[in-house]
């Protein structure tokens, strides 16, 4: 019999109510923090362990400080995936799938090729070393302390990099677009994620974004939408969000409801939907966290083939990565057609407050598995 495991923070909402499922279904499990899980799983791992690894909460809103976090993060579950291959452990999401998934390129061409519809990554900004190496490389060579924005560059993947606000609106110019999201690859809760739209007959820009500009810190994420219409702002923020490691996708119109426009966020578990809720804004970004509106998916009155392809398309995304028994799938309907295109995929997408306050559905029923995982 193997020993159950939650490795996490003490006082999460996550944790207190798994702890609560734990206890709806006898399962006896061993809590492990992130502050100190290292000092205690050596002794653990000398019998057999089955661990859920839930994701580490993070004090700052200073986004210049994803990336050191992130990586930080990244460097724990190679850990753990690598005392897996020298003890007896299972998980219940394997730490390498869960690394995939923080990979948004890589994770976006998978479901590609896999032949899922996927909103469409349009560029990148260079990853840290990739930046730091083009400055240096673009000084030396010209002898100056600073140098002139550097032209656009394709990818071995054909997409481009981009690294401050002129150049985003080439590629929205060469891609015939005037909405585009920009996302950092780090982080969560919306931080930094920004929706752009510049209407070039006109020169009009606006911007929605969780973040502001902090004299000391740069930008910071404030966990409250709001808008810009000043250009000289818009590019600000612009150029300083484009210092971190961030993805350029295309805007999808959302289909609406209501005067509101939604998404979906899908739990798959143990290879089935096990939870779908509609996330309803007055914007374009529709984390419930930013006082967005759940609904319930009944209450939109979708037919039964869109629901059938939303449920077909989010368990063959879980199917692509074999180490995870949970995954959070984001997925849009185009206004119009309905037809749905993955937004994101998260290997730690199981917290929703609509459940846990109510059903507490799916930490039961991953309380369920774990305690049919732990049989030899």
């Amino acid at each position: 019999m193997r020993r159950a495991v939650l490795l996490g923070a003490a006082d999460s909402k996550r944790t207190q109510y798994l702890k609560r499922a734990t206890q709806q279904t006898g399962l006896s499990m061993t809590f492990l923090s992130w502050e100190n899980w290292q000092e205690t799983m050596g002794r653990l791992a000398q019998n057999p362990l089955l661990i859920k690894i839930d994701p580490p909460v993070w004090d700052s809103c200073i986004l210049c400080e994803l990336d050191s976090l992130s990586t930080d993060f990244k460097s724990q579950l190679n850990l753990l995936a690598q005392m897996a291959d020298s003890h007896d452990i299972r998980f219940f999401n394997h730490p390498s799938a869960i690394l995939s998934l923080l990979d948004k390129v890589q994770c976006k061409e998978t479901l590609r090729q896999a032949g899922l519809p996927v909103t469409e990554i349009l560029a990148r900004t260079p990853a840290g070393n990739l930046r730091t190496e083009t400055a240096l490389h673009g000084m030396a060579a010209s002898g100056m302390a600073e140098e002139p924005a550097p032209p656009l560059c394709h990818t071995s993947s054909r997409r481009m990099m981009v690294e401050n606000a002129q150049q985003l609106l080439e590629i929205m110019r060469l891609h015939g677009i005037h909405q585009v999201f920009v996302k950092p690859v780090n982080g969560s809760g919306a931080a930094g994620v920004s929706a752009f739209r510049h209407q070039t007959h006109t020169g009009r820009m606006a911007l929605y974004t969780c973040s502001v500009s902090h004299p000391s810190y740069g930008l910071v994420n404030t966990k409250r939408l709001r808008y810009f219409s000043r250009t000289d702002e818009i590019l600000s923020l612009l150029d300083q969000l484009l210092q971190t490691e961030c993805i350029i996708e295309r805007w999808h119109p959302k289909a609406d409801y209501q005067g509101y426009s939604y998404d979906l966020r899908v739990v798959v578990q143990d290879g089935r939907v096990d939870y779908l809720l509609a996330r309803l804004s007055k914007g374009p970004i529709t984390n419930l966290h930013l006082n967005n509106r759940p609904l319930d998916i009944g209450l939109l009155g979708l037919a039964s083939p869109v629901l059938e392809s939303v449920a077909e398309i989010s368990v063959k995304a879980a199917r692509q990565y074999p180490g995870l028994m949970s995954a959070g799938i984001d997925i849009l309907l185009e206004r119009g057609s309905l037809l749905p295109r993955i937004i994101e995929m998260n290997g730690q997408g199981d917290l929703i407050y609509q459940d846990i306050y109510h059903e507490n559905t799916i930490y039961r029923h991953q309380a369920e598995l774990i305690k049919r995982m732990e049989a030899p």
